[in-house]
């Protein structure tokens, strides 16, 4: 399938901690026992400073690698939970991943349907396009969605090349089954009652629509390998394959056990983790749902495809969390005291944000012609002594460096969501030290000579305006 149409590469991301259910059940088991019985395995949770942005960056670097990103024509970001409702949040992305400014954005939302039908689109419009899903969604404390939920992202490339899998067809069945839903004015979704949602909704909204694209593809649900069909109820996925005659080891793990489900990610989540497994000719059919169903049938093709990291990374750098109390006050579930410090006043200017969003959003230094010094920030002058050259800073981005820790401080004075806060100066790999806050930082590990690699996170929030500034971080480069 060479200079054909399709995923060219894929990635994905998930947060290092991973809540343990137990924890869950321990301290909720007082009102609610029958928790007790989901208090197995463990699901995936944002740091205080990550977000669907921030996961969205990191996944779409894991697909991108070291691509040429200025082919790029699209950037789309499908999430029920983007940050803002009034700034578009794939442009924050595509900033920082430093993209021309010539490339379409937009956002994909309102719907768990928002990945796999931003997926279709990108795939029928023969252009090259980045797909990234994201989704940090809140529940309340103690509910069954406390428990199913998972934060994470997932990207894909799709473009003209050797692809990894290509699409035989699509269908979709657009129905408003209102198994959950969510006002604009509310934080946490809600929800109808299983039994109801799996006989009428996934055992009757799916099987039609992948009946309807097997038909089309002519293609009998004995050949199809793999199976990828997000959903929390149990056993949903099992009892779906079988009303469509799909062989029962197509099934994919929902992954459940070990991420929880991901919302508008997950559906290209478990895409990501079956194109890992398939091999060349097999076919996969993606099923999302939501309102209906978006049905997809892929047949596997021989480009690598190959994420740095990819799901199996991801599921492999884990840290287990079971501080429930520290997580509730990460979402703002739990409102905590945070004392006098942490009444600053964080207004972000917007006109010092545009005019330097490539240092900010992008991590862009300068690199002297003259000399071949680099620096950050870039200034007029090369701050080598020896050069000091004017004007003579060419682009030079610093986010896909590593470096070492050449410094570092603990302060348990300064405000911190996660104290102490952590930060001292990097050694870049390949020239320029820069003052940078440290996270994932496990203080047992924390030392001068760590290698360290940039990380988008969330820099502070402004609560009196509603606004999140973002910048980059160094974070310990073996558990990226």
């Amino acid at each position: 399938m060479a200079n054909d149409f399709g995923i060219l590469s894929f990635g994905a991301y998930l947060p290092r901690a991973r809540m343990q259910r137990k924890a869950i059940a321990a301290a909720n088991g007082w009102f609610a026992p029958g928790l007790k019985g989901q208090g197995k395995g463990e699901r995936a949770i944002g740091n205080w400073d990550e977000d669907t942005i921030t996961m969205a960056v990191e996944a779409a670097r894991d697909c991108l690698g070291d691509t040429d990103r200025g082919a790029l024509r699209q950037v789309v970001l499908a999430s029920t939970t983007h940050p803002f409702d009034d700034r578009q949040n794939a442009t924050v992305v595509a900033t920082a991943l430093h993209l021309s400014s010539a490339l379409r954005t937009s956002d994909a939302a309102g719907s768990l349907r928002a990945g796999t039908g931003a997926l279709i689109a990108a795939l029928e419009g023969r252009e090259r396009c980045l797909v990234i899903a994201s989704d940090m969604r809140r529940a309340k404390a103690g509910s069954n969605q406390e428990m199913q939920y998972g934060d994470g992202a997932a990207a894909m490339l799709v473009g003209e090349g050797t692809p990894v899998a290509r699409l035989l067809g699509a269908h979709t069945e657009s129905v408003d089954f209102v198994h959950q839903y969510r006002m604009g004015d509310k934080d946490t979704d809600y929800g109808w009652e299983e039994r109801w949602i799996r006989d009428e909704g996934y055992l009757k909204i799916v099987p039609k629509a992948v009946s309807v694209l097997l038909g089309r593809c002519g293609v009998e649900p004995a050949a199809v390998a793999h199976f990828v069909m997000p959903g929390t109820l149990s056993r949903v996925q099992a009892a779906v394959a079988k009303k469509c005659g799909l062989p029962e080891t197509a099934v994919r793990d929902p992954l459940g056990a070990v991420v929880g489900d991901t919302g508008a990610a997950h559906a290209l989540l478990m895409l990501a983790a079956a194109l890992e497994d398939a091999k060349p000719g097999e076919k996969i059919l993606v099923a999302g749902f939501g309102e209906g169903c978006d049905a997809l049938l892929l047949e596997v093709g021989t480009g690598s495809g190959a994420a740095r990291r990819g799901v199996k990374g991801a599921l492999a750098e884990r840290r287990e969390e079971s501080n429930y109390m520290r997580w509730l006050s990460f979402t703002g579930t739990l409102d905590l005291e945070r004392g006098m410090r942490a009444e600053v006043d964080k207004v972000t200017a917007m006109t010092v944000l545009y005019r330097n969003r490539d240092m900010i959003e992008g991590l862009v230094g300068g690199k002297c012609r003259a000399c071949g010094t680099v620096q950050f920030p870039r200034q007029r002058y090369c701050v080598n002594p020896e050069c000091n050259a004017l004007d003579s800073q060419d682009d030079y981005v610093f986010s896909e460096r590593t470096g070492k820790v050449l410094s570092y401080t603990a302060d348990g004075l300064t405000y911190s969501p996660d104290p102490p806060t952590y930060f001292g100066m990097v050694q870049v790999d390949g020239g320029g030290r820069m003052l940078m806050d440290f996270t994932e930082v496990e203080p047992a590990s924390m030392d001068v000579g760590l290698p360290v690699k940039m990380v988008f996170r969330i820099k502070d929030a402004d609560p009196n305006r509603g606004f999140v500034r973002y910048f980059w971080k160094a974070a310990p480069a073996a558990r990226s």
